[in-house]
C-alpha cells in the first residue's frame, strides 16, 4: 500500500539524517528536533485508510417503515461478521449479549423532539456443548437483569442460522398511526451494539478498546409524514 511505503521511506531517510546530525553537537540537537517536527507534521498531514461501509464488521442493509393494520411497522437487515475473536468466546461457551435500539422522533421547531415510538430488544447467543446446540434469548430488558426465565428461548442448530435471527427485524411494532400527524416530519433512528456491560468483568476491561469486539453500527432516516406508504 503507498502508505505503507511511504511511512518505511521516511522512517528511512530521518534515520540516514540523524545518523549525520549525531557528530553536530548542539547544533544536531536543534537539528534533529526540527527535522523532527517536519516529519511529524508531514506524517499528520498523510490520508488515513478509512474504511468503507463494506469493510465494517456490521452493516445496514435495509431500514424502512410499513403501515399494517393502523399500525406502523418496523423492518430491518443487517449485515454482521463475527471475529474469530468473538466466535473463539463462543465456542468455549461464553455468551455474548447484543441490543437492537429503535426510535421515532417528530420534529418539533419550539422545543426538543418528541419520541412517537420505540423498540428496544436484548440478545443473549450461548453455545451449549453437551447438545452442540446454539441458544438464543431474546427479551425487551436487559436479559442479565431480569433473568433467563423472563426472555424468549431459541434453539438452533448452526452458528448462521442463530446470528439471522438477530440480523433480522420483522413486524416490530413502532407506533399507531393516530399518533402521527400528517403535517409534520419524522426522524427514524437505529442502533445495533454489542452489548460489552454484559460480558464477564475481565473482557469488559479489554472488550472496549478492541476491534476484534467493535461490533456497533447505527443509522438515521429522515421522512415525511407519508412514512410507511
Amino acid at each position: 500500500m503507498a502508505w505503507v511505503n511511504m511511512t518505511v521511506f521516511i522512517t528511512h531517510c530521518w534515520k540516514s539524517v540523524q545518523s549525520k546530525l549525531n557528530g553536530m553537537g548542539r547544533t544536531g540537537f536543534w537539528l534533529r528536533a526540527l527535522c523532527l517536527c517536519a516529519w511529524l507534521g508531514s506524517a499528520a498531514l498523510m490520508p488515513a485508510v478509512a474504511q468503507t461501509p463494506s469493510s465494517l464488521p456490521v452493516d445496514v442493509t435495509e431500514l424502512r417503515l410499513e403501515r399494517v393494520d393502523g399500525a406502523l411497522l418496523l423492518q430491518s437487515s443487517l449485515r454482521i461478521d463475527l471475529s474469530s475473536t468473538v466466535e473463539d468466546a463462543l465456542q468455549k461457551g461464553m455468551p455474548i449479549y447484543f441490543v437492537t435500539e429503535v426510535e421515532l422522533m417528530r420534529d418539533r421547531w419550539y422545543w426538543y423532539d418528541k419520541k412517537v415510538g420505540a423498540a428496544t430488544r436484548h440478545y443473549r447467543l450461548a453455545y451449549q456443548p453437551l447438545t452442540r446446540k446454539w441458544r438464543l434469548n431474546v427479551s425487551r430488558d436487559p436479559i442479565g437483569v431480569v433473568g433467563l426465565a423472563s426472555s424468549l428461548s431459541q434453539t438452533f442448530e448452526t452458528l448462521p442460522e442463530a446470528m439471522s435471527a438477530i440480523r433480522r427485524t420483522v413486524n416490530w411494532k413502532l407506533a399507531d398511526m393516530t399518533d402521527i400527524d400528517v403535517d409534520n416530519k419524522y426522524t427514524l433512528s437505529f442502533k445495533f451494539r454489542l452489548d460489552v456491560s454484559q460480558l464477564p468483568r475481565p473482557f469488559q476491561m479489554t472488550a472496549g478498546s478492541q476491534a476484534e469486539w467493535n461490533l456497533n453500527t447505527q443509522k438515521t432516516l429522515r421522512l415525511s409524514a407519508d412514512l410507511g406508504r
